[in-house]
Formats: structure tokens, sequence, C-alpha cells
């Protein structure tokens, strides 16, 4: 039977591909007709180790021409680093409570913050360098509270809160239309 859009509702981790049918299935989903939400290009360019790579000097150029363009979008960059960089390291471990302990993997509960910044990579220099792959350091975004009004259950309260807006957005074409 046909199928016209696969929406992935997983696929992020490495667990969601246990097996070599999964990745015969992501295959043969691939190379379907059917549109792809998100695309693999968009799926891949959300995981941590694509935006490691995309924010390293010269990569963008090999994407773009436009140096103004270029310019802009890394002013958009936090900071992003493998953990093969011991200088980084070196200063996560002074102040882990400027970085973001991330593994490769989308969505939420997974990443490393404060003084367990600190413990995890010196226990990943301990055990050596097979697990640090799995792991990226980010520069920690430190976002402005505001305060607001919070409805819980019909009753309003004020409080703190930081906000976070999600800019989504649909592209669907057929060829050249």
């Amino acid at each position: 039977q046909a199928v016209a859009v696969v929406y992935y509702r997983s696929g992020y981790t490495p667990r969601d591909y246990p097996s070599e049918s999964e990745w015969n299935a992501r295959l043969l989903i691939e190379q379907s007709s059917a549109v792809k939400c998100p695309s693999i290009a968009y799926h891949l360019a959300g995981t941590k180790k694509i935006q490691q790579e995309l924010a390293k000097p010269g990569v963008l150029e090999r994407f773009m021409d436009n140096k103004d363009d270029i310019a802009k979008l890394r002013k958009c960059f936090a900071g992003l680093w493998s953990l093969d960089d011991q200088e980084i390291i070196k200063k996560a471990i002074e102040k882990p409570e400027l970085f973001v302990m991330k593994p490769q993997r989308e969505g939420g509960g997974n990443n490393i913050y404060g003084d367990d910044v600190r413990e995890n990579l010196l226990r990943l220099q301990r055990e050596g360098e097979e697990e640090n792959a799995a792991y990226i350091l980010m520069q920690r975004i430190f976002p402005k509270v505001s305060n607001v009004f919070l409805l819980r259950d019909g009753v309003y309260h004020k409080d703190q809160a930081i906000s976070e807006l999600g800019v989504y957005g649909a592209y669907l074409r057929s060829k050249d239309e």
C-alpha cells in the first residue's frame, strides 16, 4: 500500500536502530517517493555532531557564498566542541557552570549541567577515549528570566519563567513546482 507522508516521532537516538532491520526500514522509506518529515537533511542537521561540524571555520563557506549571510548566521551559533579538544575540556572542568554536556541524541532530559559536567568529563578521562564521541560540549546559554502570569487548572499566578520560541514551518513541492 502506498504511503504519502512519513512523520518521524522516533529515529533520533541510536537505540531507535538496534539492528540491521531498522536501518533497512529507514533506507526503504528514504528511497520511497513519500514526503518525509523531517527530510533526512533536516534530520541530520538537528544532530549535535552535524551542528558542531557546521560551526567549524570554513564549513559554512562550502554551502554558502555570501560572506555577510555567513557572518550573520555565525552570530547565532553557541560554542560547540568535541571532547577531543583538551583546552576546552580543561575550561569545562574549571568552570562547568558555563557549559552543557550533550549526548548525540534529541529530546529532553539527556543534557548534563553544572558539577555533573566536571564529574562526567573526569570519568571519561579515566575510562578512555571511546565514549567521548557520544558527547559534545556546548556553551551554556543563559536566557532572560521574565515576570509572567501562568495559568494552571483555571487559576493564574505570577511567577518567573524563561520564554522559548518555537518556530515551525512547512514546505511542500513537486519537482520544480
